[in-house]
């Protein structure tokens, strides 16, 4: 049975619709024992987005970035946050977009991409879809300094870290950022040779 079929939407109230759009919602849903059950949920809607690792299979770096993010800053991370390059679709294609976002923030022209597979990063309260890219880069393809959009308030800085010291950096907590967390992981698993670091990285 689709899932469809068992949700009866009864309600939609706007509670925000300033920087994206939050809703509550009341729906009864139809549980697995045959009953209806009537529940209320908020939803934040911000779009779906895409996130890419760059990486240097010879010389085992990847490219990371670091900026500041106030929703982490305000629960506990008194620090910057280092992240793989990401950015909303605004409506365009995964790739299309992905490629602008990369240039803007790192200031490399990004080659061919692969993408690996997308989620949904905190599907209980934001409904983003995060489509997951990974691309190869040289040093050479680094067009411009990067840094974003200094308008939209971004002030980033471009990280070049060798593989095996950015799988570290999750087990030290230095890296925190769910997203990069996942590229990083699969990138040990996929891209680079197995290292007992890499095995030591696993858990996070």
């Amino acid at each position: 049975m689709s899932i469809t079929n068992r949700v009866r939407v009864e309600d939609v109230t706007v509670l925000s619709d300033d920087w994206y759009l939050l809703k509550k919602t009341t729906f009864s849903f139809l549980r697995s024992d045959g009953s209806w059950q009537r529940q209320s949920r908020e939803t934040y809607d911000r779009g779906n987005g895409a996130t890419i690792l760059l990486y240097d299979p010879k010389r085992r770096t990847v490219i990371l970035t670091r900026q500041f993010r106030y929703p982490a800053f305000v629960n506990g991370h008194d620090d910057l946050l280092i992240e793989a390059p990401a950015g909303l679709l605004d409506d365009a294609e995964p790739e299309a977009r992905i490629r602008a976002e990369t240039e803007e923030e790192t200031g490399f022209r990004v080659g061919e991409v692969r993408q690996i597979f997308d989620a949904f990063m905190s599907p209980g309260s934001v409904t983003e879809r995060l489509h997951f890219f990974v691309g190869t880069y040289q040093p050479g393809d680094r067009l411009s300094p990067g840094g974003g959009n200094a308008v939209e308030g971004e002030d980033i800085t471009v990280l070049e870290v060798d593989i095996d010291v950015a799988l570290s950096m999750i087990n030290s907590g230095t890296i925190r950022d769910g997203k990069t967390i996942m590229l990083l992981q699969y990138a040990a698993l996929n891209l680079f040779s197995q290292t007992s670091l890499h095995r030591e990285a696993a858990p996070c």
